[in-house]
């Protein structure tokens, strides 16, 4: 029977921590391809809210760096998901379109943005 021991449990517990610092960055750059396909039209490259569908909405988008400042994860994912319409804001549902997985690296892709 193979033992780990201290090393064995060290470099154990190393691959879990470089893993666990590199997911938030994989959900980012998997959140920016999900944003391109689905979002840039109406919210803007940069999430401005000056896609080039923004002109045609009403209210158009906002910028994610003054409509999102103190939105909370589960709000964000909420409103992608369902749409807007339960909290009044024209935003269409994503939550049969878009994977839980791809949800969440959307969320913490547009807060990047907002954050910009």
């Amino acid at each position: 029977m193979y033992e780990t021991g201290k090393t064995g449990a060290t470099l154990i517990a190393g691959a879990v921590l470089l893993l666990g610092a590199a997911a938030p960055t994989a959900w980012a750059e998997d959140g920016q391809a999900v944003f391109q396909k689905n979002c840039v039209g109406c919210h803007g490259a940069a999430g401005k809210g000056d896609g080039p569908a923004a002109k045609a909405l009403k209210p158009p988008p906002g910028d994610f760096a003054t409509t999102l400042k103190s939105v909370s994860d589960a709000d964000i994912t909420k409103l992608i998901k369902e749409g807007g319409k339960p909290v009044g804001k024209n935003h269409p549902a994503f939550g049969t379109k878009l994977s839980d997985e791809q949800i969440t690296a959307l969320v913490q892709y547009v807060k990047e943005l907002a954050a910009k």
